[in-house]
């Protein structure tokens, strides 16, 4: 039997995390022979490439599905994922788009074609994707990253991106980790190889545009692992900017007032002062109260003091680095992030 299903990982010096992703997929429950493994890899000097060839054998040896290793020349993520089009055997309809830093549970595949074919029954729609929700990684983790976990848990930290919490199978706008329809994806053209970051946002805009549904469910998930310290933290805040901004600039319908609140508050606050107006600090204020509380409510809940200063720290960082990535977005061209 041909695979019907590939899970695609692009990746670029992963070898603290490919062999746990691969061996999570290879301990699928799904039959071997429904689907298949590409690993597209943008030039690692880590050692990956050495651990994907020995996970290639290990499946083999086992009865596992089959993985292929392929080069990608254009090193980043949207070239990879076009690239698995073109290599894909015909008979793989479902594209998992995966990443080498997380893992899944043993019944993924199973419950997403499950969910798939449920929506497929119950809708007249044209179905282009689905996504799933995003958890943390397990093992321990460093105060830091503890900090982090909590921010993208926030409201404030997350607001309607891939990692919101959400708890039923519905429509979305943006899903995580989306399983795609091939067709669906090669009708519009594939990936912008424009987007070194936000491909995916920019190809789910495309998608519903030219009137595909885009789902998501809480039936299984993806575990991700995501920030370690402070300063790829930061990093990522101004790189999430400064790439909405190119979204932004393609796609002006979706434009958000949330994401310019900071920049909002911050000429707000400079009009009340240099009109000596009273009470001139109270949008700082609030702002205060706002992160402060959401640091005081994930130390309760989480039953760690350190979140008290850490998520209010988290949040006051990537508010910033967002917002003046914002500005950087509509000044200079995109390049290559470090926040890894």
């Amino acid at each position: 039997m041909s695979p019907i299903l590939a899970t695609v990982i692009p990746i670029f010096n992963e070898s603290k995390y490919i062999e746990k992703c691969i061996e999570s997929l290879i301990a699928q429950t799904l039959d071997t022979s429904k689907h298949m493994i590409l690993v597209l890899d943008g030039g690692s000097t880590d050692g990956s490439i050495e651990i994907v060839e020995k996970m290639i054998m290990l499946s083999n040896q086992s009865g596992g599905p089959e993985i292929i290793l392929h080069n990608n020349p254009g090193k980043y993520v949207a070239e990879a994922r076009n690239l698995a089009l073109k290599i894909l055997p015909d008979s793989v309809d479902l594209m998992v788009e995966l990443i080498g830093h997380c893992t899944v549970p043993k019944d993924h595949l199973s419950k997403r074609l499950e969910v798939w074919q449920k929506i497929s029954n119950d809708s007249n729609s044209k179905i282009a994707g689905l996504g799933v929700r995003v958890l943390p990684s397990d093992g321990k983790k460093t105060m830091v990253e503890t900090w982090i976990e909590a921010t993208l848990s926030s409201t404030l930290g997350s607001g309607s991106g891939q990692f919101e919490n959400f708890s039923e199978t519905g429509e979305t706008r943006t899903p995580a980790f989306c399983m795609h329809y091939r067709e669906a994806i090669e009708e519009i053209g594939g990936w912008d190889t424009d987007f070194i970051t936000s491909q995916d946002s920019d190809l789910s805009m495309r998608l519903q545009d030219s009137g595909f549904k885009l789902y998501r469910t809480d039936d299984t998930h993806v575990k991700m692992v995501k920030r370690t310290n402070f300063s790829s933290w930061i990093k990522m805040g101004y790189r999430y900017g400064f790439w909405r901004t190119k979204i932004i600039k393609k796609h002006p319908s979706r434009y958000s007032k949330r994401e310019f609140l900071p920049w909002g508050g911050l000429i707000l606050t400079l009009i009340l002062l240099l009109t000596s107006t009273p009470y001139w600090y109270v949008p700082s204020l609030i702002y205060a109260l706002a992160i402060i509380s959401e640091g005081l409510r994930f130390s309760i809940k989480w039953r760690k003091i350190s979140l008290l200063i850490g998520v209010p720290l988290s949040l006051l960082a990537l508010h910033t680095t967002f917002s003046i990535g914002l500005i950087g977005g509509l000044v200079r061209k995109g390049r290559a992030s470090n926040d890894r």
